[in-house]
């Protein structure tokens, strides 16, 4: 199966996917009474819950790094650490800025 290729670019597009599958968790778990739509609105008005989603979102990606480290697929790992840490700058950005 193609997920336990030990692959560069495997892990730059799961570490892509996954903060959306995270950001989805984090909507499901703190804002499910909003449609989706409305979810979205509200992260334009309550900027400060960006942080906090993207925070959230990146937990996705320290389990999948986790599973990819512990199965000695390292190249795939550097894929997930680097797009993680995209993330985490672009989290640390909208922190100072808003």
């Amino acid at each position: 199966m193609f997920l336990f290729k030990d692959n560069l670019k495997l892990g730059l597009a799961l570490g892509l996917l996954a903060p959306f599958i995270g950001m989805l968790g984090f909507y499901y778990w703190k804002f499910d009474r909003l449609s989706l739509y409305e979810f979205i609105q509200y992260l334009g008005i309550e900027k400060r819950l960006i942080t906090g989603m993207i925070s959230f979102s990146l937990m996705a990606n320290a389990i999948l790094f986790t599973l990819y480290v512990n199965n000695h697929k390292d190249k795939t790992a550097k894929g997930i650490f680097l797009v993680t840490i995209i993330w985490a700058i672009t989290a640390i950005i909208f922190k100072v800025v808003y």
